[in-house]
């Protein structure tokens, strides 16, 4: 089998919202960077792969004046909010030691996948995987699905996807993969019961 894994809140952590309000300790401003930078059009262009953050960051501060500092800040701290998840990671090898094949399929920043895949060894662990940033599509469509299937030969039966947010476990399942929704460390073990 081939178990694929989304990454952000699946093997790692992404929560601005908490780091935010850490960082900032005022609900005003902490509401609005996360409308400002991580609800924009442009996060979804950054996934996308079709702006840097230095061009994200001229855009937001442009748009935003007043909270040019807030909006530095929170732009340079992206890799602060990144924190492993480290029951999931640490069940990795034991998916791997079983036989089976991993591979992971994301939305992505490029600035962020080149940080990750430095940082972390577990991604040593895969056989493969996609990140939106490298083509320009995001989940849930369907060509992000199609994309890596096709870059690896996997057969869509063969596949099982674990993913946060249910639309793209859903996208996944139309594509003819099974398609979980993540939601902890347990709901990868179960199909190892």
């Amino acid at each position: 089998m081939n178990y694929i894994f989304d990454i952000g809140n699946v093997l790692l952590d992404f929560k601005p919202e908490l780091y935010l309000k850490n960082v900032f300790d005022e609900p005003s401003i902490e509401d609005r960077m996360l409308d400002v930078v991580f609800k924009s059009h442009e996060w979804v262009l950054l996934d996308e792969g079709r702006i840097t953050h230095r061009e994200a960051l001229d855009i937001f501060c442009a748009r935003e004046p007043e909270y040019t500092s807030e909006i530095q800040h929170t732009i340079g701290q992206l890799r602060e909010m990144i924190t492993p998840m480290h029951e999931t990671i640490a069940f990795l090898p034991d998916i791997k030691n079983a036989g089976h094949r991993l591979y992971y399929l994301s939305n992505y920043h490029k600035e962020l996948t080149e940080y990750i895949l430095d940082r972390y060894d577990f991604f040593d662990l895969f056989d493969g995987g996609v990140f939106s940033c490298d083509i320009n599509v995001c989940k849930p469509s369907p060509q992000i699905y199609r994309y890596l299937l096709e870059k690896y030969s996997l057969t869509p039966e063969e596949c099982v996807f674990f993913d946060d947010m249910e639309e793209n476990a859903i996208a996944a399942q139309n594509e003819g993969l099974e398609g979980v929704t993540f939601t902890d460390v347990d709901c990868v073990k179960r199909y190892f019961e």
